[in-house]
C-alpha cells in the first residue's frame, strides 16, 4: 500500500489499463494532450456519480482545452459499462482491478466509513497531466464536486 501521493512537477507514472470497452489505454500514448486522471472508489455510488457527472457536464469545454478525462476505479468492465451508459458518460473509464495504478499514484489507502469503520480502498483524487507527461495539478482526499472544480481550474476553465 502506497501512502505518498505524487506531487506537482512529478512525471506521471505510465500505465496500461483495460477500458470500459475492453480495449487498452496507455497513458504515454496520450502525450500531446492534457489528461485529467481521476480516481474514484466505486461505480454508481453517490459521490462517484457526482464526480463523473461533473466531468461529463463540462466535457465539451474540456475537449476544447486539448484535454481528455480518464476515470479509474477497481470496478470491472461490466460495471464500468453499466455506469457509463446509465449516466451517459462521454469519457473512458479504466479498470484497475489489482489497484496497481492507484498504488503508483499513491491513492490506495485506508479510508473510513461514516460510522468510523476502517477499510482499504481508492482515495478520491485527481491528477492533471500536461502534454509532456508532467503532473500540473494534484488533489488527494478531495470531495467529488471540488475535484471537478479544481481540475477544471487547472486546465483554464
Amino acid at each position: 500500500m502506497t501512502t505518498t501521493p505524487l506531487n506537482i512537477g512529478n512525471t506521471a507514472p505510465d500505465f496500461e489499463l483495460k477500458t470500459d470497452a475492453g480495449n487498452t489505454v496507455k497513458l504515454s500514448d496520450l502525450r500531446g494532450k492534457r489528461v485529467i486522471l481521476y480516481f474514484y472508489p466505486q461505480d454508481d455510488t453517490p459521490g462517484c456519480t457526482t464526480q463523473a457527472c461533473g466531468f461529463r457536464d463540462n466535457y465539451p469545454q474540456i475537449e476544447e482545452r486539448n484535454a481528455v478525462v480518464l476515470g479509474v476505479s477497481p470496478d470491472g468492465i461490466e460495471s464500468h459499462q453499466s455506469f457509463k451508459t446509465k449516466f451517459n458518460l462521454p469519457f473512458t473509464l479504466l479498470v484497475d482491478e489489482g489497484h496497481a495504478v492507484a498504488d503508483a499514484y499513491g491513492v490506495w489507502g485506508e479510508r473510513s466509513l461514516p460510522l468510523g469503520q476502517k477499510y482499504v480502498g481508492v482515495i478520491r483524487s485527481h491528477f492533471v497531466i500536461d502534454e509532456a507527461g508532467k503532473i500540473v495539478d494534484a488533489h488527494v482526499k478531495i470531495k467529488a464536486a471540488a475535484s471537478v472544480t479544481e481540475a477544471l481550474k487547472a486546465i483554464g476553465l
